[in-house]
């Protein structure tokens, strides 16, 4: 049985993302597996308007039924094409959502979400 993705969203500086990275890098270059994907917004307001309540919605909706297009998502979700689209991309953009020429995907199984106020 395959292990189920999951990505881990932060809301935190440039600084602290960079330090995570240079620390996957090391544990990279010692010959370490690394196994985590992350999704970081430099504030809440960034997390909020990337990861909306609808497109959220949109993101279980193609977890539970990929490969559908973009018009057929928006005519099964009962929404706007145009807003279906911009919300696509931007989920696209951030690494939620995949578009081949079979369709749309969801490829992690869940987010992990850590707030961090320093």
């Amino acid at each position: 049985m395959t292990k189920q993705r999951k990505v881990r969203v932060h809301v935190e500086s440039l600084e602290a993302s960079g330090r995570r990275f240079v620390d996957a890098w090391r544990r990279a270059k010692r010959g370490e597996p690394i196994h985590e994907e992350h999704l970081s917004f430099e504030s809440l307001e960034g997390l909020l308007a990337t990861l909306s309540p609808k497109r959220i919605e949109l993101v279980r909706f193609v977890r539970r039924r990929p490969n559908l297009s973009i018009a057929a998502l928006a005519r099964e979700l009962g929404r706007d094409y145009k807003r279906v689209h911009g919300d696509v991309r931007a989920l696209e953009m951030a690494g939620l959502l995949e578009e081949d020429e079979i369709g749309l995907r969801a490829p992690f199984a869940g987010v992990d979400a850590q707030l961090s106020f320093s």
